[in-house]
């Protein structure tokens, strides 16, 4: 089980890489009847036979939220006669935030805004016209709550000629980045990466997108090739599990709140 979730770990923002590298490996065998949940000295605990559940660097895994924990037992409790851990993407987003985000938040965070500096909404399509109107639909309502409720105006770029943006306006956003929560930085980090852009993963974290407007707007170019050439089954597949992840990211944060 160790092996398979430290794995996994390695690289928790594509799946689809991480199905392909397992290969063949044979899934551990469940070896547990009962899934509970109690409150711990570190918080809500995830049990297994009344065994505390521990990450793969050993911890107990713990967690502030009554409601997460529940989420993850449920995670467990719905496995079969084998143990997958690529049915479970709570549990290994929440080992990703106690083992590897807890240990140094401040660089997570830093990673986020250096998105913000060369964020995917910033950076325009020349032509046809109908997709310069498409990225404009579902980018500029974003731009426009940044501007509207924290005064931070950026640059558009066409194509791909970067453009350096206001380090101030780039502040003001990375304040919305404040906290040192372990969970809700892996959340947020995972997002940012999935959809290429923080400003989407700060406005879903701030109820200005939900899941499914989010994950529309990160994939305009994508789609607009899509209905013209046709899809991939193995890029389509790769999305699907990205798309998993990602609505695990959104209920991750959703749940450390509640």
């Amino acid at each position: 089980m160790r092996d398979i979730l430290s794995d996994l770990e390695q690289s928790p923002l594509d799946p689809a890489e991480a199905i392909r590298a397992q290969g063949r490996r044979t899934l551990p065998k469940r070896f547990y009847k009962e899934v509970t949940v109690a409150e711990g000295e570190g918080g809500h605990e995830v049990r297994l036979d009344g065994r505390p559940l521990r990450t793969p660097a050993k911890a107990k895994l713990a967690v502030p939220s009554a409601a997460l924990a529940a989420a993850l037992a449920e995670e467990w409790a719905a496995q079969g006669v084998e143990i997958d851990p690529f049915t479970m993407p709570l549990t290994r987003l929440v080992n990703v935030a106690l083992d590897g985000v807890a240990r140094n938040p401040q660089e997570v965070k830093e990673e986020i805004v250096r998105y913000m500096g060369s964020d995917l909404l910033l950076y325009r399509a020349e032509g046809p016209e109908g997709l310069v109107a498409r990225q404009a639909a579902h980018w500029d309502p974003v731009l426009a709550w940044l501007d509207r409720a924290h005064d931070a105006r950026f640059f558009l770029a066409e194509g791909i000629r970067h453009v350096e943006q206001p380090a101030d306006m780039v502040a003001r956003v990375a304040a919305l980045v404040g906290t040192d929560d372990p969970l809700s930085l892996a959340a947020l980090s995972t997002l940012t990466a999935l959809t290429g852009s923080a400003f989407l993963a700060v406005a879903l974290a701030n109820g200005v997108l939900d899941a499914d407007a989010a994950w529309r707007a990160a994939h305009v170019d994508e789609d607009w090739t899509i209905e013209r050439w046709g899809e991939d089954a193995e890029a389509t597949a790769r999305r699907a599990a990205r798309e998993k992840e990602m609505r695990a990211a959104v209920r991750l944060l959703d749940l450390v709140k509640g």
